[in-house]
């Protein structure tokens, strides 16, 4: 077998590469790794996002648990932060996501993180990939054997976790929330109420088969129109699990990851609250981003694609605020991962505290065209020897010069090739994405 995890735990086809068997084995091979960590009988939280195959791959996954002498705690439908979060504030052992993030219902994901919150590193991860593989010779009986658990209270710890995060009251402040059917519908416009806020929630009726389903982070114009349609201060737009957000301003206007990032570490600079006068961000933020940062003095920290990467970078500089271009931020002073309740929260007590709207806050800096094209049906292993792309890509990269960039990607988590472009106009930015992609596909076509 393969390398299991990818750069955001196991992610494929429910009951087809995550299949309940696997689930199970994933689930026997965690306890085996803690018990070797030195925990005789340890305790594992699951959390999960609505999807219907998230309930026979719990099943599975508590079967593994307590097959092999663990305990199973089931917390429910909950964003993937929050799991992180209540792993760190009991005795549980690890926590466990069931959740494809942002994917189709069709797909689901198992992510892990240790009992402080974090995931698993890349040493973790081999070690566990070890242990799923290996054969089990011997099995617990009696009162050995695991018990299954559930705690109905976890929502709760959560919702005030995220609300005692700031001294805000929101009142006056209307919010359209899209939880994109997904683990936010019940959190987040609870959050945001318990602040004051007034809430207009939109795709926050999860049913198990409508999560992501033309609604969340990775669908903008929903929010921005509802924005629009109810006269709001702001908009917030979630993803399956939660652990990201896309906002729109009062005018209608998309506010990604880095511009949000941007208004935070431009009020933590203010406020003498960033810590290593730096953030994190990965090769996909805009240029734009590192201007704004480099004329306020704040020093940008550049990782792979990848919000484990983001987080290892920032614990290597003991940095407290990093994020991606897609929504995933990370503010270590309140959080382990990346968490788009907690992030918004933060948001609109920026505009409360400075008194400015959304509009007005992101003129923090001004983003350069940016053009990505996901080119499918290719040999991603191939990439790194396939000559004639790169020299594509050396001379659309002399074309752009400073002003420009090119990025070329085999994505973590899908059968793609990314090709993205940033340049001084938008018409040089896609000519030079058309030309590579056209070489990729070209040269790596399956």
């Amino acid at each position: 077998m393969g390398r299991i995890f990818g750069t955001d735990g196991v992610r494929g086809a429910a009951n087809l590469l995550l299949t309940p068997e696997f689930a199970m084995a994933i689930g026997r091979g965690l306890v085996d790794l803690l018990q070797e960590a030195g925990e005789p009988r340890p305790s594992v939280l699951i959390g999960r996002d609505p999807r219907w195959s998230g309930e026979m791959l719990e099943a599975a996954l508590v079967a593994g648990i307590t097959s092999a002498g663990g305990d199973a705690v089931s917390i429910g439908v909950l964003p993937t932060p929050a799991v992180a979060y209540l792993t760190t504030q009991g005795e549980a052992a690890a926590g466990v996501v069931i959740s494809a993030s942002h994917n189709p219902v069709g797909d689901n994901g198992i992510k892990v993180f240790g009992a402080d919150g974090y995931k698993l590193s890349d040493v973790e991860e081999a070690a566990f990939e070890t242990l799923i593989e290996q054969p089990r010779t011997a099995r617990p009986t009696g009162v050995a054997i695991g018990r299954h658990h559930s705690d109905p209270a976890a929502l709760a710890r959560y919702v005030e976790h995220v609300a005692a995060s700031v001294d805000v009251d929101l009142t006056g402040l209307r919010v359209v929330v899209d939880g994109a059917n997904g683990a936010a519908s019940q959190v987040a416009p609870q959050v945001y109420r318990q602040l004051g806020a007034e809430v207009v929630p939109i795709h926050c009726a999860p049913d198990g088969a409508n999560i992501n389903d033309r609604c969340g982070s990775t669908h903008p114009g929903a929010v921005r129109e509802a924005v629009l349609a109810n006269s709001a201060d702001v908009g917030i737009s979630h993803d399956g699990d939660a652990d990201r957000l896309i906002a729109a301003t009062g005018g209608g206007a998309e506010v990604d990851g880095d511009v949000i990032l941007a208004i935070l570490a431009r009020q933590q600079h203010l406020h003498g609250t960033l810590r290593g006068g730096a953030v994190a961000t990965t090769v996909m933020t805009n240029l734009g981003f590192r201007r704004a940062m480099d004329a306020l003095g704040i020093e940008v920290v550049q990782t792979p694609v990848g919000d484990r990467y983001v987080l290892e970078a920032m614990r290597e500089r003991g940095l407290n605020l990093g994020g991606e271009q897609s929504g995933h931020l990370i503010d270590l002073d309140h959080t382990t991962t990346g968490d788009g309740v907690l992030t918004a929260v933060h948001l609109l007590a920026t505009m409360r505290v400075t008194g400015a709207s959304l509009d007005e806050l992101s003129t923090v800096m001004s983003r350069l065209p940016q053009v990505l094209v996901n080119v499918a049906g290719v040999d991603r292993a191939g990439l790194p020897g396939a000559e004639a792309v790169w020299e594509v890509v050396a001379a659309e990269e002399a074309r752009l010069g400073a002003g420009g960039r090119l990025l070329l990607r085999p994505s973590g988590t899908e059968p793609l090739i990314r090709v993205m472009a940033e340049a001084e106009t938008q018409a040089d930015a896609q000519l030079a994405v058309d030309r590579v992609a056209d070489a990729v596909r070209g040269h790596l076509t399956i």
